[in-house]
């Protein structure tokens, strides 16, 4: 078997692995929050992270433009100045949940997304919104790490592979994205 077929049956595993109970359950817990006019805030680390910027752009413009309901959604890993100014300063364990205590409500929404499941700037992100009452969703790869059992709802995917794990956690956003762009009933 060449590298590229080796990739893409492991590829092709890890979509298999995917929690489909578990990715249902979050799509309510969005549609829950849209209806509310909660928040969602969603965070990571490198690959991660550029998964939760992917997840805020297919929610807040595909999921939401033309449509008479709209998500508030904003990826805390998109301000680099606010990041880098708490990395600096206090520690960059404590970006995201800093950001969290000036922006989150009890009843908002805060996704978590690690590989390994134990990035502690999105360890410590959803310790902070659960202690404040926030709903709480991690992706998470390998065994869960710190942050699996965290969360309220936890959407693993037990791959021992980053590369993996991000690709999982990406079909799990385009399920939960595509979702409102797709398969939901005109009108909400």
């Amino acid at each position: 078997m060449t590298y590229p077929e080796q990739y893409k049956a492991a590829v092709l595993q890890a979509i298999e692995a995917i929690p489909l109970d578990k990715v249902e359950l979050a799509i309510q817990w969005f549609r829950e929050a849209r209806a509310a006019g909660r928040q969602i805030f969603v965070c990571g680390n490198g690959g991660s992270a550029a998964n939760a910027s992917h997840l805020a752009c297919e929610v807040l413009k595909g999921a939401s433009y033309g449509r008479p309901s709209r998500f508030r959604i904003l990826a805390l890993t998109d301000s680099m100045p606010t990041i880098t100014a708490y990395a600096n300063d206090v520690g960059y364990e404590v970006a995201f949940a800093e950001q969290l205590k000036n922006l989150a409500q009890p009843g908002d929404l805060v996704v978590g997304l690690s590989g390994s499941g134990n990035s502690m700037s999105v360890v410590r992100a959803i310790e902070y919104a659960n202690s404040i009452g926030c709903r709480t969703i991690a992706l998470t790869g390998y065994d869960g790490g710190k942050l699996a059992p965290l969360a309220q709802l936890s959407i693993h995917v037990a791959m021992a592979h980053i590369g993996r794990s991000e690709e999982a956690h990406l079909v799990v956003i385009h399920m939960i994205s595509y979702y409102f762009m797709q398969a939901e009933p005109q009108g909400q």
